[in-house]
């Protein structure tokens, strides 16, 4: 594990437990749960974020994320399109965030599903122009192959609608972006409880991404300790060789040939 890194864009990361900002009761709260959850990379919607230097008392969730210590990803979360990602990204950048994107584009606004065709559109031109982008997007294995030979330098597929808590119901076309992914794959969305991120990282997930179970619980900081010790321990456990599953039962001891010896 001590040399376990995650690496996206070539830069490494040891968390592979990434944190989004938004649904925290305060910006306390909120730096309270990072610092338990051990992350590295924290995401932040662009809406949220006060990038005009003004000092905004209601829009300054900035200050409460420390850039020495973290990734600070913005997010296009609340694009429609992918000309308004594709500004959002732009003026992150100019206000002097990190030219790091999560892509996310969802025009739908009960399911929150993202918009395959805008997002890969909203890629194409981000990866040309520099970005490291971190595509949301559908379970969709297509789509993921079609964006990593775009240039985008992981896939971030989601396990169920966002905020649902529902785990990993695409567990199947999950699979099957592992399987083909030439980067990083990051489980986003739907993921409720400290077992779907271990069942994401033990299917071969690369890293997961969680916000509304560690912001929405009793104790915010509690929760993200669990999921950093789920993570860790799925981690831990394909590095060490998870059993493959079986149809049949299979003895753990020689018990018919000890029977035998007594006959």
């Amino acid at each position: 594990m001590e040399n376990d890194f995650l690496t996206i864009a070539g830069r490494k990361f040891r968390s592979r437990l990434f944190v989004g900002t938004g649904k925290f009761s305060s910006n306390e709260a909120m730096s309270e749960a990072l610092e338990a959850s051990g992350t590295e990379v924290v995401t932040v919607a662009l809406r949220r974020a006060d990038l005009t230097g003004g000092k905004d008392p209601f829009a300054n969730i900035l200050d409460f994320i420390d850039p020495e210590k973290y990734l600070i990803l913005p997010n296009t979360s609340g694009a429609m399109n992918a000309e308004e990602a594709v500004r959002l990204a732009r003026l992150a950048a100019a206000a002097g965030l990190p030219k790091w994107v999560k892509l996310e584009i969802h025009p739908d606004p009960h399911y929150l599903l993202p918009d395959p065709i805008e997002t890969f559109k909203a890629a194409e031109i981000l990866v040309k122009e520099g970005f490291t982008v971190l595509p949301y997007i559908n379970a969709d294995p297509v789509l993921a192959k079609r964006l990593q030979e775009v240039g985008v330098a992981t896939v971030m597929p989601l396990g169920a609608p966002i905020g649902s808590n529902r785990g990993v119901e695409t567990r199947e076309q999950v699979r099957i972006i592992i399987e083909q992914a030439t980067v990083p794959v990051v489980v986003d969305a739907g993921l409720g409880a400290p077992s779907h991120v271990a069942e994401a990282i033990e299917m071969g997930a690369d890293a997961v991404l969680i916000n509304t179970a560690i912001a929405a619980a009793a104790d915010p900081a509690g929760m993200a300790r669990a999921f950093r010790k789920a993570v860790e321990a799925a981690r831990e456990a394909v590095l060490a060789g998870l059993p493959l599953r079986g149809e049949e039962a299979s003895a753990t001891s020689p018990l018919a040939t000890f029977l035998g010896e007594l006959s």
